[in-house]
This record gives C-alpha cells, sequence and structure tokens, in this order.
C-alpha cells in the first residue's frame, strides 16, 4: 500500500503541522552531509541554493555547460501566485480549486493546497532577487489572466518569466558556489541511480567531454530532471530534454505515476514539414487578447483578411462562454483539432486555426500589444516569416508538458527511501492536465520551500552509513552502466539515432497523443515492441565514446521506447477519460472527458519488473472539492 504520508489536520494547517513535526539537523551537522541535486532548472538550481545556504554540502549535475542553460529559461508567459493584487476574488482557496479542477479532479488535494499557500511566498523571495515582473506606471506588480481561471493571478516578465526566475535561482546557486557550499559538476549527465541498503546513496556520472564515469555518493539525491515530452520526438521541449534520470530511478525501485497524463498545449506554431527536429511555444498569455477562429465554411482557402466577420467562427468563445479563449489547454487543444478534422483548419496543410491579434490592437494599440507580447510576436515572425501584427497567427497543439512522473509522497521523497523529487519530474500537483504559469510555480515551491524541510526531516530521521565513491553498491552501478554503453556503441546499423526516434514519436502522437482507443494503444505497444528490436539491431553511432552526442541520443532514445510502452500500457489501463488523457470510447456526448471516478480516482503507480510492470493504487480522498463534471461553459 503507497502511504503518501499526508500530515494531519484540516487542509490548511497541514503543511503547518508537517513542517512543526519534521525532524532537524543542527546547523553544526549540516555540513557533515551531502546532497546531490540532479538538474539546475528552477527546481534543482532553487533546491541546490537553498540547501547549500542551509549548510549542507552540496553536489549540483547539468548536463549543459552552465546551469542558466536548463530548459526552464524556455516559459514564457507568467507563474502564478494567490497575491489577490487586482482585488478580483482570487484566494489561496480559488487557486487550490482552480488547479484541482482544472486537472479534472486527479490530483491529490493535500499537495496542491501547499502548493497554493506557498505561491505567495515565490513571489517576494523573487522579486527580493531582483526579477523583474512586469509592473503598473506606479510601480506595484501587475499580473494577467491564463487559461481555466477567471482571476488575474499571474505574474509576468514580458514573454521571458522563465529566463528571469532562473536568472534569480542561478545568482542565488552561484553566490552559494562562491562560498563553496555548492560544487557544481557541469556537462555531466547522470546515467545511473546508487542504491545500497535500499536507500538512494548517490549517482553515476558521465563527462560528456572525455566520456568518463565517476560514481558521487552523499546521503540523499534530489532529481530535478524535468519531463519526458521528448518520446514525442517532436515537442515545445529542448532537443536535450530527456527522462533518463527518472527512468535509471524507475528501473533501481521508484515508481512511475500516471506516465499517460500528457499535456497537449494549444498555441504552438504548426509543424511545417518532415525536417523538423522541434516545435515552438507561443505563450498561453497570448490568449489574453489574440481570439481563435476557423472558417464557418469547410475548406474555405481566403486568405484570412478577405474572410469577412460573418463568415468566421470563434469556435472557444461560442462553445465556452463563461471562459472564452482562456479554457483549460486541454480542452482548447481538443476544439482545435476537432476543427481541423472538420476540415476547417487553416494553412497549407489545413491543421492550424488562427489567433487573431485584431481587435486588441484596434482596442488598446500597437504599443501596449508589443509591450505585453513584443519578443514573441518577433519570435513568431522569424519562424514563419508572418508578423502577426498585420495578419493572424497560425496556431495548432503540440506536446509540451508531462504530469506523470516519479511517484512521490508529500515530502516529495519516491518509493526510494532517501531520493527526492522536485517539479516536472514528479507526478504531484496537476493531476491530468496542468494549468498555465503554474509549472514554474511548482518548480520553485518544491526548490525553496518544501524540498528543505523533506531533506531535514529525512536526514535528521534516518540512520545513514557512511558510504564512500568505492563502496561495493557505487562499483557495480559503475560497471552496469559502462556495459550498458559498451553494447550501444557495438551497434553497426544502418539508421541513426533521430531516424528511430522519430518513428517512436509518430508512433506515440498517433495512437498516444491528443486521442487514444483501446485498439490504438494495442497497436502501439505491438509497434513499439518491433522497434525496440530495430533499434537494438539496426541503430548506428559514429565515433567513440568521447564527446559524442549521438551517443548521448542514442541512451536517452533507448530509455523513451521503454518509457513509452509504460505510457501506452498506462493508457490502456486507464478506461477513462480525464484532462490530457482523452479515451475516445469515453466522451460526453458534447465531445467532453468522462471521468469514472468508480474506478479510476487513483494515482496509478508503476512498478519496475522486467516486461511485465506491476500496477499500484493510491486512492484520491477529496474532503473539500466536490468531484464533478468540469465545466467552463
Amino acid at each position: 500500500m503507497l502511504d503518501s504520508k499526508i500530515p494531519s489536520g484540516p487542509i490548511d494547517q497541514k503543511w503547518k503541522n508537517r513542517k512543526f513535526e519534521s525532524n532537524l539537523v543542527n546547523p553544526a551537522n549540516r555540513r557533515k552531509h551531502t546532497v546531490i541535486v540532479v538538474g539546475t532548472g528552477l527546481a534543482g538550481a532553487s533546491a541546490a541554493a537553498t540547501l547549500g545556504e542551509l549548510g549542507y554540502r552540496v553536489k549540483v549535475f547539468t548536463f549543459h555547460e552552465s546551469p542558466r542553460r536548463a530548459h526552464s529559461i524556455a516559459a514564457q508567459g507568467g507563474i502564478n501566485a494567490a497575491k489577490n493584487y487586482q482585488n478580483d476574488g482570487d484566494s489561496v482557496y480559488r487557486l487550490f480549486y482552480d488547479t484541482i479542477k482544472g486537472g479534472d479532479f486527479r490530483a491529490r488535494e493535500a499537495n496542491v493546497y501547499r502548493l497554493a499557500e506557498v505561491s505567495v511566498n515565490i513571489i517576494d523571495q523573487c522579486v527580493a532577487q531582483g526579477v523583474p515582473f512586469a509592473r503598473e506606471y506606479g510601480g506595484t506588480l501587475t499580473n494577467r489572466s491564463f487559461g481555466g481561471t477567471q482571476v488575474s493571478r499571474t505574474f509576468y516578465a514580458k514573454g521571458q518569466t522563465g529566463q528571469q526566475l532562473l536568472l534569480g535561482a542561478y545568482s542565488s546557486l552561484m553566490r552559494q558556489a562562491g562560498e563553496k557550499a555548492v560544487e557544481i559538476f557541469s556537462r555531466s549527465e547522470m546515467v545511473d541511480l546508487i542504491v545500497s541498503d535500499g536507500k538512494a546513496r548517490g549517482i553515476i556520472a558521465r563527462d560528456l567531454v572525455t566520456g568518463e564515469l565517476t560514481s558521487h555518493t552523499g546521503d540523499a539525491v534530489i532529481l530535478a530532471t524535468g519531463g519526458y515530452g521528448n518520446v514525442f520526438f517532436l515537442s515545445t521541449n529542448a532537443k536535450q530534454s530527456n527522462a533518463s534520470a527518472c527512468w535509471r530511478a524507475h528501473k533501481r525501485g521508484a515508481y512511475f505515476a500516471n506516465p499517460c497524463f500528457t499535456q497537449i498545449h494549444p498555441t504552438c506554431v504548426p509543424v511545417s514539414g518532415d525536417y523538423q527536429s522541434k516545435l515552438t511555444l507561443m505563450s498561453e498569455s497570448l490568449r489574453n487578447d489574440g481570439r481563435v477562429w476557423v472558417p464557418l465554411k469547410v475548406g474555405d482557402k481566403r486568405a484570412p483578411g478577405d474572410i469577412p466577420e460573418n463568415e468566421r467562427d470563434y469556435f472557444l468563445e461560442r462553445m465556452y462562454p463563461a471562459f472564452g479563449n482562456l479554457v483549460p489547454r486541454d480542452i482548447a487543444s481538443r476544439a482545435a483539432k476537432r476543427m481541423c478534422d472538420e476540415g476547417r483548419g487553416v494553412g497549407a496543410t489545413g491543421l492550424s486555426v488562427y489567433m487573431d491579434f485584431r481587435d486588441a490592437i484596434q482596442r488598446l494599440g500597437k504599443p501596449t500589444i508589443a509591450g505585453k507580447y513584443g519578443n514573441l510576436f518577433e519570435m513568431y515572425e522569424k519562424i514563419t516569416d508572418e508578423n502577426p501584427y498585420q495578419v493572424p497567427m497560425r496556431i495548432f497543439p503540440a506536446v509540451h508538458y508531462t504530469m506523470g512522473g516519479l511517484w512521490v509522497d508529500y515530502n516529495l521523497m519516491s518509493t526510494i527511501p532517501g531520493l527526492f523529487v522536485a517539479g516536472e519530474a514528479n507526478f504531484s500537483d496537476h493531476g491530468a492536465n496542468r494549468l498555465g504559469a503554474s509549472a514554474l510555480m511548482q518548480g520553485l515551491a518544491d526548490g525553496y520551500f518544501v524540498i528543505p524541510y523533506s531533506i531535514a526531516n529525512y536526514i535528521g530521521g534516518t540512520k545513514l552509513a557512511p558510504i564512500k565513491n568505492d563502496h561495493e553498491s557505487a562499483k557495480a552501478a559503475l560497471a552496469e552502466s559502462g556495459n550498458r554503453l559498451e553494447n550501444l556503441m557495438k551497434a553497426k546499423g544502418s539508421q541513426s539515432v533521430d531516424q528511430l526516434h522519430r518513428k517512436l514519436g509518430k508512433i506515440m502522437w498517433d495512437k498516444c497523443g491528443m486521442a487514444r482507443n483501446e485498439a490504438g494503444l494495442k497497436e502501439a505497444l505491438g509497434s513499439i515492441k518491433k522497434l525496440k528490436e530495430e533499434f537494438t539491431n539496426d541503430v548506428r553511432i559514429p565515433g567513440d565514446n568521447r564527446l559524442n552526442s549521438e551517443l548521448e541520443k542514442a541512451n536517452r532514445v533507448a530509455d523513451f521506447l521503454e518509457l513509452g510502452e509504460l505510457m501506452c500500457l498506462d493508457a490502456l489501463e486507464r478506461k477513462e477519460s480525464c484532462g490530457g488523457h482523452f479515451r475516445e470510447e469515453m466522451q460526453t456526448p458534447e465531445g467532453e472527458a468522462l471521468r469514472d471516478d468508480k474506478n479510476f480516482s487513483h494515482v496509478a503507480a508503476w512498478e519496475f519488473n522486467g516486461s511485465n510492470p506491476k500496477l499500484h493504487k493510491e486512492p484520491l480522498v477529496f474532503e473539500n472539492i466536490h468531484l464533478a463534471q468540469r465545466s467552463y461553459k
């Protein structure tokens, strides 16, 4: 039975109770303990900086040449916090409610309430660091709206919010590095987890320049390595984003929760050809002022400016009048797909819809729109050679985020004692669909405010035998990692890693993407099994073990193949529609997701068991929010 370790008391007292009940570590003793942090995005950088300042010895690993290259830097639109600066009815409870409802009631109440509660501290922390949030003329912080809400709670720095937040966390991290509290290992990738006496005690890292494998031991390990959206090949994720650290931990005993919960973002630059290697996000914040529409007539190929107002279908405003263009991402994505399936898509491929700023520019003026979204408009024009001030943007849904991840309890600890998981790498806060501007909130909440208490509670309450880098468990993991990489290098096939990864991505998108069904998922499982054999026998990895990006990719794609299987199995097992998981057999007469709360109101946590994963279920108990069919109409 999975123990989520949720503290006692009313929901608004649980986090306070847990902080008071937690074990503590004397300041003089903290420097005796080593904590390993993998990943330097918002969750990893903030956790490492905070632990370093508390006095722990911290080792940080990033496969980038600098911690500030982490993918958090790509986040555009903003970060949520229940400050209620707009006096429009927001509160901690409303943010909690919106997040539970937005996730289609498939998240743990206690974790989500803590996230909402801590959100107000995040903004103060970031302002103190000098993060340049947008402000009103008088100097006060301003907000905008994001999908799934009817209040303005999103703080932002133009269209560069992730970059500015990461620079704040990075500055704190580098300060601790300068104080020798944190040691940074750049161009180093985790390739395995060291488990000794059933506890996580370190990692095996590969130097991406020299190819050398080294072991690093400590008292606790924190994985903050992001999501697994690149299993689809085409996604808005950075090309190096991968699931290997989490998958290695999974194969060492960490359960993987809700792997089929993946988010399709509705506003991305459409695919334009088979040559593409990634997709580009257009921030959800654009839906504050951009109106989404398609022609009323099927097959209408006129230029958008030639289609009169009475021949346009502003379908989100029509279908969801209460929220309009700011419905949650899963709902907006399916609606856009439905328009294209009806033959009303636009552009050369017919696989896009318009997002039009004409009315906003007329109402507010071009300088105001440029002040809000200028860098996003410039980016769009560079990619498409179309000026969104003059013609509507063309957008289409694309893989953006993964709500699934390693299972963690309330303390963010996995099923392996001593292994903590922060940010997008865990499953804990977003249910079956993440609301916009909540990823940055979760990453910083976990890193700055939750992980420090959890690490102290674990170290202060656990007997940890001394361990060195040459411990038997470390040597065994080192040898296994070396053998795995050597076996990859032995393959002398005819296909590049990207060719095989693209094949996997097509299987996943077609059969386990925006819509899934039983026949398609079973077909996908068979196709992935064959593709795994094809990968083993026919992958081509040129070069040697040193500075070899193809070897890096091969190692990651080998893990993606196994993860893809688990995602399809999880989607097949979950015979309901909820959030981003849309089973075509389970939908309302209006085409909305139809949950089955009687049979599937649980977290699906998968234990690695070779080719036969074992399913464990954590029941979801709702004591503060009434379960209901989501409605944004």
